[in-house]
């Protein structure tokens, strides 16, 4: 059974990714005008961009859905890992792009056109910057109520578009009022490079995602400080973390004295998981208490 925050972290979630979608057709059929208008190389590159980021879009939309499924009989840690791969496919799509645009824009440069009617380039684009700053202040707000590896890299590629829609701007502007065809698709060249990062950055996050990396080094601070300022710690060591979509997988071993009541013991791991959960409410939480006598003396409270 998933709890009402849960459903309601999905649901914004979900809106976050429908709006991107929504944006990214609104803006294909823009810049498909746009380009068949003015035959310019920077506005190609802007459209194949938004082409890209609609796929990309569509694959997050389904991986929120998934990722946010309660675990079940064949998967019992939950679907979480549907996020990261979704931003691997993000990664693959946007690099398949900016492939395409590369050979385009070096074509282009070997043998320059003219921009026509760089008014209309010039509309589209300022168009496009503001509903593209609209969606991407709309999914920051999001994220601020429901974490998610999937909404945060569809926000890093509409990020990259802000600036590429700015580089489209400057670019048709300057190749018509200083008369440069050449400019045309070295912006081009520019907007390739900074989409290949914009691609190598998400595939890295997903990719650490995958291989289960510890969460930072603040979170983990903070949940040794929650575990430490608990009623009854002795002691702690071997904590291991990882992140799985939405879900946070904490572990540790918690020391207690020898004689102490399993009763007791028992209640103390359950005020550090209470507490735990309140910071982290999508957590699961394994605790293995261990007498101290047993623990070796390098590991005693190495919890850090």
């Amino acid at each position: 059974m998933t709890s009402p925050a849960d459903r309601n972290q999905y649901r914004w979630a979900q809106r976050a990714t429908e709006a991107a979608v929504l944006t990214a057709l609104v803006l294909i059929g823009l810049k498909t005008w746009a380009y068949f208008a003015t035959g310019a190389v920077t506005m190609l590159s802007s459209l194949m961009d938004s082409s890209l980021d609609c796929v990309a879009s569509l694959v997050t939309l389904l991986a929120v859905r998934g990722a946010h499924r309660p675990a079940d009989k064949e998967h019992r840690f939950g679907h979480g890992k549907l996020e990261p791969l979704a931003g691997l496919a993000q990664s693959a799509f946007i690099m398949g792009s900016a492939s395409l645009l590369l050979m385009e824009a070096v074509q282009r440069f070997i043998t320059p056109q003219p921009v026509q009617v760089p008014a209309i380039g010039i509309g589209v684009s300022v168009a496009a910057m503001v509903i593209t700053l609209a969606l991407v202040s709309f999914q920051r707000w999001v994220l601020t109520r429901a974490p998610s590896l999937a909404v945060e890299g569809d926000r890093l590629h509409y990020l990259s578009d802000l600036l590429t829609n700015a580089i489209v701007l400057f670019g048709l502007w300057a190749s018509d009022f200083f008369a440069l065809p050449w400019l045309d698709p070295l912006l081009g060249l520019v907007i390739g490079a900074i989409v290949v990062r914009s691609a190598i950055d998400i595939g890295l996050r997903a990719y650490q995602g995958l291989m289960d990396r510890e969460v930072s080094d603040a979170v983990r601070q903070k949940i040794i400080a929650i575990v430490r300022a608990a009623p009854g710690f002795a002691g702690a060591h071997d904590l291991r973390t990882r992140e799985s979509g939405p879900d946070l997988f904490i572990q540790f071993h918690l020391e207690l004295p020898d004689t102490l009541p399993l009763v007791d013991a028992h209640q103390i791991s359950h005020d550090i998981e209470a507490r735990l959960l309140a910071e982290f409410p999508r957590a699961q939480i394994i605790i293995h208490q261990d007498p101290i006598s047993v623990v070796r003396p390098d590991l005693r409270n190495s919890v850090a």
